[in-house]
């Protein structure tokens, strides 16, 4: 794949992760590495450096450097110059990429090729644009001498930014942040997922090779608590956070940014509903459901794990979403057949199969699945979860209440608009919904009812990187996309000027 992002050790054919760190990728002084695992089949793909308090003590002092260095001194429009190379660069090597993305996730290389490796790409571009073209206030004050003054607003960076990224779409959902992060004049140290750290590190290469200076992109790789997430959140030189993954973890990252009053922007956990209605297209909604479903192994914050059914259309709907689900191939990532791939880790594994378990012993039908498929070869040593179908579980069940992140969902029936708001808004997240209806005025007025940040009505996934993403409730704080990124990764400063 690449001689520098993963080199191999001159005492054993192993290949290793090293951190990024100014420009040059390092080994931990510690000598710590870890495992990444290939969720496929098991088999070691290489170690992972671990960073220590040193790692990433130096990774914040090189940001630190590069903010008041060259990447500081440069226009709005060299920077966004650069960006755009970035993307040039990563689709150039967009195969590099590809097989980085799946040998960490193990997802359909139609997946990763078709999402995960283009929005990666676009990221840098959109927000390089959005930070050009994005206007900011101004206005005239009379004075009593009749001279006047002109106030006017300008963007100026937040600093060093804390980068945490999650696993399920490792490369996209980590530059969805460094991309507006570094448009708006930041230096980034990014922590990627201790299961997933291939392609933070390789982009790296990336940034050496188009000319973006030193320090302006760091990456450090490790753990939560007493490893590199944490060493990174509690660092006295980050001035802002910004995180995607569990609700838990979240709280503990807002605890650590009180220190010091850090900003932070978080995207957390959902147990996303949807609502489908009686007079919705069938088939649309059938092929939106088996999407939100099982795209990616269940493995997406934008997945739905609560289906709400209209009672008229409740037996067909399952019937159709169970011969959807048979209809899965579950298979290497390289088979062009294969449209799921496996869960991302051997713990992930066990959280997913524990719920399958607890599904039955609080009362469902398993429609299903309901275990772990039969896998030929070495895929049985993989981390593989049948795609799953229950119903008969009671609305309060925990199955129907707690973020299982896998494939699998429970389909409960409804009568009337009201009991299907109050259904899909009883939890304490509020990530995401989906509403399906050919009535329009109704799609509209239950969509306005949903307690969540993003509601798609007829359709799922559909995103415009311009509109404001984020969730409610337990499922996040703030909201990044077009504007809004740029309202977390600058501060505004007004300037009055007495003429």
């Amino acid at each position: 794949m690449t001689a520098q992002a993963m080199s191999r050790s001159p005492a054993a054919d192993t290949v290793e992760v090293k951190q990024f760190v100014a420009g040059e990728f390092v080994a931990g002084t510690s000598g710590k590495t870890f495992e990444n695992r290939s969720p496929v089949d098991g088999s070691l793909i290489g170690l992972v450096h671990e960073a220590g308090k040193a790692e990433v003590d130096a990774a914040v002092t090189a940001a630190r450097a590069a903010l008041d260095g060259p990447w500081g001194q440069m226009t709005t429009a060299e920077r966004c110059d650069l960006l755009h190379a970035v993307a040039d660069e990563i689709n150039r090597r967009f195969n590099d990429f590809l097989e980085a993305e799946i040998l960490d996730t193990g997802k359909p290389k139609s997946l990763a090729a078709h999402i995960d490796i283009p929005r990666g790409a676009a990221n840098f571009k959109v927000f390089a644009d959005v930070v050009k073209n994005v206007p900011t206030e101004s206005f005239f004050l009379e004075t009593p001498d009749g001279d006047g003054a002109v106030n006017y607003a300008v963007r100026v960076p937040k600093g060093v930014i804390a980068v945490i990224s999650p696993w399920n779409l490792p490369l996209l959902l980590m530059t969805w942040k460094v991309g507006p992060a570094l448009a708006a004049g930041n230096t980034v140290v990014v922590k990627p997922s201790e299961e997933t750290p291939t392609t933070a590190t390789l982009l790296g290469e990336v940034m050496n090779a188009v000319g973006v200076p030193k320090g302006v992109y760091n990456v450090v790789h490790g753990f939560g608590p007493d490893s590199a997430g944490e060493f990174l959140t509690q660092h006295p030189g980050v001035d802002a956070i910004t995180f995607t993954g569990e609700t838990r973890t979240g709280e503990a990252i807002m605890k650590q940014a009180a220190h010091g009053v850090r900003d932070v922007s978080f995207e957390l956990g959902g147990k996303n509903p949807a609502v489908v209605f009686a007079d919705c297209d069938m088939d649309k909604a059938v092929e939106g459901t088996m999407r939100s479903v099982f795209a990616n192994c269940g493995q997406v914050c934008l997945g739905t794990e609560r289906v709400y059914v209209e009672r008229p259309i409740f037996d067909e709907f399952v019937a159709r979403l169970k011969a959807g689900a048979e209809g899965l191939k579950l298979g290497r990532p390289e088979d062009p057949e294969t449209n799921m791939g496996p869960l991302v880790s051997a713990e992930h594994q066990r959280k997913v199969l524990s719920y399958y378990k607890l599904a039955v012993e609080e009362g469902a039908t398993v429609v299903t699945g309901g275990g772990v498929p039969d896998m030929p070869g070495d895929l049985a040593k993989g981390y593989w979860a049948q795609p799953t179908i229950w119903t008969g579980l009671p609305h309060g069940a925990r199955t129907t209440s707690e973020e299982v992140f896998g494939p699998c969902c429970a389909v409960i029936p409804f009568d009337g608009e009201a009991e299907a708001i109050r259904m899909a808004n009883d939890t304490p997240y509020g990530l995401a919904c989906s509403v399906w209806s050919e009535n329009i005025g109704k799609a509209n007025r239950v969509a306005r009812k949903i307690e969540a940040g993003v509601v798609w009505v007829n359709c799922w996934f559909l995103r415009d990187l311009r509109t404001a993403f984020g969730g409610s409730k337990q499922s996040g704080i703030g909201r990044e996309g077009g504007v809004h990124s740029l309202e977390f990764y600058t501060e505004l400063k007004n300037v009055c000027v007495k003429l």
